[in-house]
């Protein structure tokens, strides 16, 4: 980077609570696959198919054990919440499909067609929902920054075909400060090309405190799996975001990496240089 190389203001704000929380359990050693938990798309969606079904069959249980005693109320009540599981099921079987080929189907998205549903009922929508509860499942199979990380993935894909635009002071960046020297000046830079701010912050109150004060028209937030995963689910479904997840070659917490020619590639379309 040259001395002339215009660089974004840093804004840095008080944190309301101590960075990592989300890694209380890290006892030090290095991460899997030195801090990178890239995963395929399909990891998340068979997790997310197994959560569904998981949740299916929590219900008919529940009717299966309950549905007696409920038959003194109203003989025909177990019947109704029969039906109204199928219901239920059919509805959501649909939906998973409809995000497969929201997802898969990318060229009819690109080219004529559409993304199968708006981003209030998509990625805006149910998706946030059914992105957190895969997390808890795949937590018991150890697999919770993989799927997440595929999760992600997913979620920016098709929040990417929506090609939304926005004015260069209607963008805002949000960043940790866990960033590397490399990738913070990388971060400064890419801001400063295209005239957007960047604000350190974590996430939950900070983050949304930013977001209310700004009133950007939509977001690129920088953040490990874990931390995203939850901004994304205070945020997202009432602003447009796009999460930028780190490599953590050093554990959680210090000198994280980013893909800065991704984020330049999201920052960019979205100012519409």
């Amino acid at each position: 980077m040259t001395a002339d190389t215009p660089r974004a203001q840093l804004i840095h704000i008080e944190t309301d609570r101590r960075l990592g929380h989300e890694w209380d359990e890290w006892d030090g050693r290095p991460l899997p696959g030195n801090g990178d938990f890239s995963a395929p798309p399909g990891l998340f969606f068979g997790f997310a198919a197994l959560t569904i079904g998981i949740g299916m069959a929590v219900g008919a249980a529940l009717i299966f054990l309950l549905g007696p005693r409920l038959g003194t109320l109203w003989a025909m009540l177990p019947r109704t919440l029969w039906l109204a599981l199928g219901a239920v099921s059919a509805a959501t079987w649909l939906w998973f499909g409809t995000l497969l080929l929201s997802f898969y189907g990318g060229m009819l998205a690109l080219y004529g067609g559409m993304l199968a549903l708006p981003e209030g009922w998509l990625e805006r929508g149910p998706y946030l929902r059914l992105m957190s509860l895969t997390s808890s499942v795949s937590r018991a199979f150890g697999k919770r920054d993989w799927v997440e990380h595929a999760a992600i993935d997913v979620y920016n894909t098709l929040a990417e075909r929506r090609r939304r635009t926005v004015g260069k002071g209607e963008l805002l960046v949000l960043i940790p400060r866990c960033l590397s020297k490399q990738a913070l000046d990388g971060v400064l830079a890419i801001a400063g090309r295209y005239d957007v701010p960047v604000f350190v912050a974590t996430r939950g109150q900070l983050a949304r405190r930013v977001i209310r004060e700004r009133r950007p028209r939509a977001v690129v937030a920088v953040a490990c799996e874990r931390d995203m995963m939850t901004g994304l689910r205070d945020v997202a479904g009432r602003l447009p975001v796009l999460g930028l997840t780190m490599r953590l070659p050093n554990g959680p917490c210090r000198d994280a990496m980013l893909d800065l020619d991704v984020m330049e590639e999201w920052v960019r379309g979205l100012v519409g240089a």
